[in-house]
C-alpha cells in the first residue's frame, strides 16, 4: 500500500512537472541534501557545494534508521557535516533497564573538500570522507565529479567502505599495495582510525538531478555501489541498486522529501536551512546625528557638553562617557556597550562632538574601553571629518584622516566632563545544559536560571558572582555515573553529572583585578570559586597590537576541584595548570582565527589544544578545537583526545534593539578527563576584541 502510494506521489509530480510552468522561484534552488546530510542524491554524493555559510539541518526516516545531521558550508571548498544515526533495529545496550528501549545511537562526522569547480568541458570534482572515526558503522571515502547539462545534473564517482561494500569493482589502490584490498573494523566511538581510509572493496555509483520545469519540484535517480550485506541494522534485502526520489520545495528555508530505495524501502525527510553570512536583523535605533555644526567659544559650555554626554551615552553607546580639551585636541572616552561594530559607535561620537565643537580644536581622540581598559584610540583630524559629513564637491572626494592607534591617556587636562559609570551591574538569564547521545536518553536537558551580580570595588577591581537555580530537568534518568573504567586519569570533568544534580548552587564567586598595562599589554589576576567545578587562582597576561593579525597570551592557575556534594567545600584534588597561547588571523583567511595553545591541564597532563573557528559576514562564528597531551590514547580512554565543535551567535541578531552579547552552543562527542582546561570566566583575548576592528 505505501509502496503504491508514493509511486502514485511521483507519477502525479512528474506529470504536474510536465504540465506546469509556474513562475520562476524567487531564490536559486541551489543544492540539496542527501539522506546522510551533505549535499548528494540520496544514499550517495554529489561533488556539488552549497553556498557559503548554508546551514541546514536534516532529518530522514525509514524502516531500519534514522538520520539527524547538521551541515555547514564552512568555506566556498568546504562542506562539514556532524550526524546522529538512530539504528532502530538495535538496543543501545545490552545490560537489561540499563538505556530502557532506546534504540542504538550513532555519531559520525563528514568533510567535503572540492578539487576544482565546473567549467565548459570539466565537471566539478571532489573527494570526502563519512563516518571519520569513531565506530566507523558507516565510515567511506569517495571521489566524485559532477556535470550540468540544462536542467540534468550528471553525478559518477567511486565509493569505499561503506559506499563501496558490493565491491563492483577492484580497488585501484590495489595496485599500489595488498594491503589496500582489505579494510578492518572502525575504532572506538569519538576516535580517527584514518589508516583504513581507500581501503577495502571498492565500486562505482552515480546518478541525476532533473530539475522540472516548475521551479520548486526536482527528482532524483541514483545507482549506489552498498549492497548493505554488512549493514549495522542487520543483512538488508536489496531487490534493486536503482533508487529514486522527489525533493520540493515549501519555502526558500525548507524542503521536504520522499524517496523509494533499495527497491523494497520507504524514505521521508524534511530540511531546514539558513545562512550565516545572509542573517541580519532590523533594529529599533535611534537616528544617526545630522551633522548640524553650531560655533562655540573655546571653553566648554557645561550646558551644551551635558547635552553631548547624554548623546554619547544613548546615541553613540559610550557608557561612563568622559569630555576632555587639552590645547587643540578634545578627547572622548567611555566603554562601547550598544554596537558590535564600534566604529558605529565612534562615527556617532565624532559627529555629535562636531556639531558643538569650541574654537581652535583640530584633533577629536575617542577612546574606547571594556571592563575599565582602554582598548583603542580612534583620532580623526577636525578638517577632514567635516568635509567628509558636509561633503566633497563631485570629483573631489578625499579619505577621511582617521586612525586608530594605541589608547591616548588624556590625563589631569584644562577642561573635562564626565557621566559617572554605574558601579553595580546584574542580570537574570536562562540557562540551557543539555547533552545529546547518552546510552539513558538521547536528548538529556536541565533547564534554569542564571542570577549575576558584579561590582567594582575600584576603577580596576572587580567582584561578583552567579547563582544557578534549577527549573526542570531529565538528569535523573542517568544511570551510570561517568566513571570512565578505561581510563586511568584523575577525574576532574566526569563528575558532571553529580553536579548537575544540584537544583541551587553558587556557580562561580570571584574577585578579578585587570588593568591595561601599556604598549599592547593587558593583565588580570582573580581568585574565588572560579568555575563550576573549580576554585583557585591566577593570573593572566596579553600582549595585542592594535589591529594586528597575532597575539600571544600566558595564564598561569593553581586550582581545586569543588565538592559536588557541597559546592562551596572542595575535595582533595589539587592541580596546577594554565597555558601560552597564540592567537593568528591568516593573511590569505581574515574571517579565521586559529588559537594554539600549549600547557598543562587540569589532569596534569600535557600537551596542545588547536582551535580553529571562522566568522561569517553575520558575525556567527562556528569553530572546532582538538587537544592531544602526553596520555596515551588508552590511559586517556574512549576517544583517544578531547575534541568538540561550538556555535557562537551574536545575540543582535535576535533582539530588536543593537547589543553586544553573544550565545554559544557546544557539541563534545564525548566528555573525558584528559584534555580538560579550565574555564576561565574572563578571558583578556575577549575582553579586546575592540583592538580588531574588523572582528566583534
Amino acid at each position: 500500500m505505501k509502496k503504491q502510494l508514493l509511486l502514485s506521489l511521483l507519477a502525479v509530480s512528474v506529470s504536474a512537472a510536465c504540465q506546469v510552468h509556474a513562475e520562476t522561484w524567487p531564490q536559486p534552488i541551489g543544492p540539496s541534501q542527501s539522506d546522510f546530510g551533505g549535499v548528494g542524491l540520496m544514499q550517495t554524493p554529489t561533488a556539488r557545494m552549497a553556498k557559503e555559510g548554508e546551514f541546514s539541518l536534516n532529518f530522514r526516516d525509514n524502516d531500519q534508521y534514522r538520520y539527524y545531521s547538521a551541515s555547514l558550508q564552512l568555506f566556498p571548498w568546504l562542506e562539514t557535516t556532524v550526524r546522529y544515526t538512530d539504528v532502530r533495529t538495535r538496543r543501545y545496550s545490552a545490560v537489561e533497564g540499563f538505556s530502557g528501549n532506546q534504540s542504538y545511537k550513532d555519531k559520525a562526522f563528514d568533510v567535503k573538500l572540492r578539487l576544482w569547480q565546473e567549467s565548459y568541458w570539466l565537471p566539478e570534482v571532489a573527494v570526502g570522507s563519512r563516518d571519520l572515526g569513531g565506530t566507523g558503522l558507516f565510515d567511506s571515502e569517495y571521489l566524485v565529479a559532477s556535470k550540468a547539462w540544462g536542467p540534468f545534473d550528471f553525478t559518477a564517482g567511486i565509493g569505499w567502505g561503506y559506499l563501496g561494500n558490493s565491491g563492483s569493482i577492484r580497488n585501484p589502490f590495489c595496485s599500489y599495495s595488498d594491503s589496500f584490498c582489505s579494510r578492518t573494523g572502525g575504532g572506538s566511538a569519538g576516535s580517527i582510525n584514518g589508516s583504513q581510509m581507500f581501503h577495502g572493496p571498492a565500486a562505482l555509483f552515480g546518478g541525476v538531478e532533473y530539475q522540472t520545469p516548475w521551479q520548486p519540484l526536482r527528482l532524483k535517480l541514483e545507482y549506489e555501489g552498498n549492497d548493505y550485506q554488512d549493514d549495522f541494522a542487520g543483512r538488508l534485502e536489496q531487490r534493486s541498486k536503482v533508487n529514486v526520489g522527489a525533493i520540493y520545495r515549501l519555502t526558500d528555508w525548507a524542503d521536504i522529501n520522499a524517496s523509494y530505495e533499495r527497491g523494497n524501502t520507504f524514505m521521508f525527510g524534511v530540511t531546514v536551512r539558513t545562512n550565516f553570512n545572509d542573517l541580519h536583523q532590523s533594529h529599533i535605533d535611534s537616528a544617526k546625528p545630522a551633522y548640524q555644526p553650531q560655533p562655540q567659544g573655546e571653553l566648554l559650555e557645561p550646558t551644551v557638553v551635558a547635552n553631548q554626554l547624554t548623546e554619547l551615552k544613548y546615541n553613540a553607546g559610550l557608557s561612563g562617557p568622559r569630555i576632555q580639551t587639552r590645547g587643540s585636541t578634545l578627547y572622548v572616552s567611555g566603554e562601547q556597550t550598544k554596537y558590535r561594530d564600534t566604529r558605529e559607535g565612534v562615527d556617532r561620537a565624532n559627529r555629535i562632538i562636531m556639531n558643538n565643537l569650541p574654537a581652535g580644536i583640530d584633533t577629536i581622540d575617542v577612546t574606547e574601553s571594556r571592563f575599565n581598559m582602554p582598548q583603542v584610540t580612534t583620532r580623526t583630524r577636525v578638517t577632514s571629518l567635516h568635509n567628509t559629513l558636509s561633503g566633497y564637491p563631485l570629483g573631489h572626494e578625499q579619505p577621511l584622516q582617521q586612525t586608530r592607534e594605541e589608547p591616548v591617556d588624556a590625563g589631569n587636562t584644562e577642561q573635562g566632563f564626565f557621566i559617572r559609570k554605574e558601579r553595580l551591574n546584574y542580570s537574570l538569564s536562562p540557562v540551557l545544559n543539555q547533552s545529546v547521545g547518552g546510552p539513558e536518553s538521547f536528548y538529556m536537558y536541565q533547564l534554569g536560571v542564571m542570577g549575576n551580580v558584579d561590582y567594582w570595588l575600584t576603577d580596576h577591581l572587580l567582584v561578583g558572582g552567579s547563582l544557578f537555580g534549577n527549573i526542570a530537568n531529565n538528569y535523573d534518568k542517568f544511570n551510570y555515573n561517568g566513571a570512565p573504567a578505561d581510563s586511568t586519569l584523575p577525574r576532574v570533568r566526569t563528575h558532571i553529572r553529580d553536579y548537575v544534580a544540584n537544583n541551587v548552587y553558587v556557580n562561580d564567586l570571584q574577585a578579578n583585578y585587570m588593568r591595561y598595562l601599556g604598549n599592547g599589554f593587558y593583565g588580570q589576576v582573580y581568585g574565588g570559586y572560579l568555575e563550576t567545578m573549580y576554585g583557585g587562582v591566577g593570573s593572566e597576561v596579553l600582549y595585542r597590537p592594535v589591529d594586528s593579525n597575532w597575539a600571544v597570551g600566558l595564564d598561569a592557575n593553581y586550582v581545586k576541584q569543588r565538592d559536588w556534594d557541597n559546592m562551596m567545600k572542595f575535595t582533595d584534588y589539587k592541580a596546577p595548570t594554565g597555558h601560552l597561547t597564540a592567537y593568528w588571523r591568516p593573511w590569505f583567511m581574515q574571517d579565521v582565527l586559529v588559537k594554539a595553545s600549549v600547557g598543562q591541564y587540569l589532569a596534569k597532563d600535557k600537551g596542545v589544544t588547536l582551535d580553529v573557528s571562522k566568522r561569517f559576514d553575520s558575525g556567527v562564528m562556528v569553530g572546532f578545537y582538538a587537544t592531544k597531551t602526553n596520555v596515551s590514547a588508552e590511559a586517556y580512554g574512549e576517544g583517544d583526545f578531547t575534541k568538540g565543535f561550538y556555535i557562537s551567535i551574536p545575540m543582535d541578531l535576535f533582539t530588536v534593539t543593537p547589543t553586544r552579547g553573544r550565545a554559544q552552543v557546544n557539541w563534545v562527542p564525548l566528555t573525558r578527563d584528559g584534555g580538560q582546561m579550565l574555564g576561565r570566566k574572563y578571558q583578556l583575548y575577549d575582553l579586546t576584541s575592540d583592538r580588531d576592528a574588523r572582528f566583534n
